[in-house]
């Protein structure tokens, strides 16, 4: 393949990606169960975190599996196709970018957690098992979401380096996305504002 089919391929790819990333699966989920959209209550983001405080596990875990899921296609693609690592790369970034910043609900997505660990899923495998090790042991230890992601996405690197160092530049770049979507939740945990899993008595934050 040369060099201008590869660029060739890797720009359709990464628009399918960014096509399946902006399937919101919590807009989805929350129609199909016929509850009230997730934009309009909680923190306001289409993602797991807020389905679970607003609506409970099954409905977080239906979400989670699709948001992980959806851009699975254009990478298998992607790694059919040969493409080297930092096309790979660049087409898992369009799934989070379309997740993150899709075209079709004003650039207003989710955060990309989930979507980040179905993309390394496929790329990483490895680095996604124990990135989802530690978001559980972080969640369940600190009930925390926000710091369990912030957490996991700063380790993702060196995760990558020990296991998969061909990808590491691509994991960072991931985790880059991931911090720069949770500055508005580091800025509420400095406040003390930040919704506590498993913790009654609690209000989920309004904003």
């Amino acid at each position: 393949m040369s060099l201008v089919e590869l660029l060739l391929v890797t720009l359709l790819l990464m628009a399918l990606a960014y096509a399946c990333g902006g399937w919101l699966g919590a807009l989805s989920v929350c129609r199909w169960a016929g509850v009230r959209d997730p934009r309009l209550a909680g923190s306001r983001n289409p993602g797991f975190s807020n389905v679970l405080r607003l609506y409970g596990s099954r409905l977080a875990l239906a979400t989670l599996v699709l948001d992980a899921a959806k851009g699975m296609p254009a990478l298998w693609l992607a790694k059919g196709a040969g493409l080297p690592a930092w096309a790979q790369g660049l087409v898992g970034f369009g799934v989070l970018l379309g997740h993150s910043y899709p075209l079709w609900h004003r650039f207003r997505g989710g955060k990309a957690v989930a979507s980040a660990f179905g993309v390394l899923l496929v790329l990483t495998p490895w680095v996604a098992l124990l990135c989802a090790l530690l978001w559980a042991l972080l969640a369940w230890r600190m009930h925390t979401a926000a710091i369990a992601s912030l957490a996991t996405a700063c380790l993702a690197p060196l995760a990558s380096w020990w296991l998969a160092p061909d990808y590491v530049w691509v994991v960072s770049a991931f985790a880059l996305l991931v911090v720069t979507r949770h500055v508005w939740n580091i800025r509420r945990l400095g406040r003390g504002g930040e919704w506590r899993i498993g913790r009654r008595g609690i209000k989920p934050p309004e904003e």
